[in-house]
């Protein structure tokens, strides 16, 4: 049976950070691959300023030449909130094979349990909660059927977000090296996070 992580998000834009969190949960757990899935309408966050094509056209040129990543684009052509319950139970329908886990950072651990039908989620995944060595994690308060389909994976300390990138480029500051070349030059060709 494969394994594959699910790594969803707004990617908006998708930066190093992203890419180093998806190859750490890679190579932690030994999966086969890693999907990443850009989220239509993300319902715990303000929507995405770039629309979902030029997201899209982002995360495939980060990727391009990586064979153990792929873009997963089943939010983006689903109408409404993108839940992780329903993507993930659409997911094992389609590919009733694979043996997915789910990719989330060490902040958003802690939240699990108000995830929307957790603990049904939690029956169908395993959990990779990304673990940064400067701020070790607590498991203590999550509950049983969380633990024991947690695993974790060691994440660099990372200073890089897609809100510091989209304020650098309302100001007119520098992102380079923050994301990959490729993305960058799609940014400045659409003209996206100006103000």
């Amino acid at each position: 049976m494969r394994k594959i992580g699910l790594l969803g998000g707004t990617f908006d834009p998708i930066h190093h950070g992203h890419l180093i969190a998806a190859e750490a949960a890679r190579e932690a757990v030994g999966l086969d691959e890693v999907w990443l899935i850009p989220t239509a309408a993300p319902p715990h966050k303000p929507q995405p300023s770039a629309n979902a094509d030029q997201r899209r056209l982002m995360l495939d040129t980060a990727i391009a030449g990586n064979p153990a990543m792929r873009v997963e684009d089943i939010e983006l052509r689903r109408a409404g909130s993108s839940y992780t319950i329903d993507t993930v139970t659409s997911l094992q329908e389609r590919e009733p094979e694979i043996m997915f886990y789910w990719i989330v950072g060490s902040d958003m651990v802690k939240d699990l349990p108000n995830w929307r039908r957790i603990e049904e989620l939690a029956e169908r995944v395993t959990f990779i909660g990304l673990e940064r060595p400067d701020q070790p994690s607590d498991d203590s308060r999550l509950p049983s059927f969380i633990r024991r389909k947690l695993l974790r994976a060691a994440m660099p300390p990372m200073g890089i977000s897609s809100s510091d990138i989209r304020r650098r480029l309302k100001s007119g500051r520098s992102i380079r090296y923050m994301l990959p070349d490729s993305v960058i030059e799609i940014i400045q060709r659409d003209g996206l996070y100006e103000s």
